[in-house]
């Protein structure tokens, strides 16, 4: 399956050091996993934690799970050793913490070669950069970076995100500008399950992929939110059948619901349908 048409709803966050929970995750019902070498992973453990993931991926086990990588960024002691690294493990995707510009992502690729490869979107000036980050050819995949976004604009926690929303904007236009995966950032009261509801419900309805998660407890509010209704499902199909039918007799203009339906709506129908399937596909396996 290309990797752009594959679903991303539930993207889980799990240590590269801990022998665990990389176990655990092989039967997790999430769609891509970040396996992470950076802020999960202290200092002293950043060499064995290349070794344990590695391993980890090697002995396989996590089916069609998007396997992305996330190294220290390469301003760091171990970000050039943890590039190394991933270029040799079995992982499908290298994300790239702290992207600032497309400078950050040829200096990564230089390492890296052919992996895809994500940015954090997480810094002032990357979202000022977006477009140019979005734009560069080994780009694949935007993740907002939230927490340390919120911290370096100095916001206050609001539910409705309002101070987040040119930053949230500002990147889901370059994504789709350039037809990426963008995944929203993470919600960390893991046990408010009607707050992470809520967020994951207003990232659907602007137009995210899917949603980073920290527990493992929020998997399933997140593939609900991000999987199309049933309600949209059915929806899809009637589009789809009235549009081909007055395409067929050449005459009238399709109508469902009361409402026109036009090229883009079948477009969006289709896409909904599509999306339904994959989802379909990746739970039966």
């Amino acid at each position: 399956m290309d990797p752009r048409q594959r679903p991303y709803r539930s993207v889980l966050y799990i240590p590269g050091s801990k022998e665990r929970a990389l176990d655990k995750a092989r039967g997790l019902p999430v769609d891509a996993i970040i396996f992470d070498l950076e802020d999960a992973v202290s200092a002293d453990e950043k060499d064995n934690a290349r070794e344990t993931l590695k391993a980890a991926l090697a002995q396989g086990g996590y089916g069609q799970r998007t396997r992305i990588v996330r190294i220290n960024g390469l301003d760091t002691d171990w970000g050039r050793a943890d590039a190394e690294a991933v270029r040799e493990m079995e992982a499908d995707a290298v994300l790239l913490p702290k992207v600032n510009g497309p400078e950050d992502v040829d200096a990564l690729a230089a390492i890296t070669g052919d992996l895809p490869i994500w940015a954090m979107m997480e810094t002032p000036r990357g979202m000022l950069n977006a477009a140019a980050i979005a734009a560069h050819p080994k780009m694949q995949g935007f993740v907002m970076g939230t927490n340390d976004l919120a911290k370096e604009l100095q916001t206050r926690f609001r539910p409705d995100r309002l101070p987040m929303v040119t930053s949230l904007g500002l990147c889901l236009l370059a994504a789709k500008a350039e037809g990426l995966i963008i995944v929203d950032g993470v919600y960390n009261a893991f046990k408010d399950e009607e707050g992470l509801k809520a967020e994951c419900t207003q990232g659907r309805d602007m137009g995210f992929d899917g949603k980073t998660l920290i527990h493992p407890a929020q998997v399933d509010i997140a593939n609900d939110a991000f999987a199309p209704s049933e309600a949209e499902i059915d929806l899809a199909r009637r589009q789809i059948e009235a549009f081909a039918e007055v395409e067929a007799s050449g005459q009238g203009v399709a109508v469902v619901d009361g409402k026109i339906v036009e090229n883009l709506h079948v477009a969006t129908a289709r896409e909904t349908l599509a999306k339904a399937e994959a989802i379909e596909a990746l739970q039966a396996e």
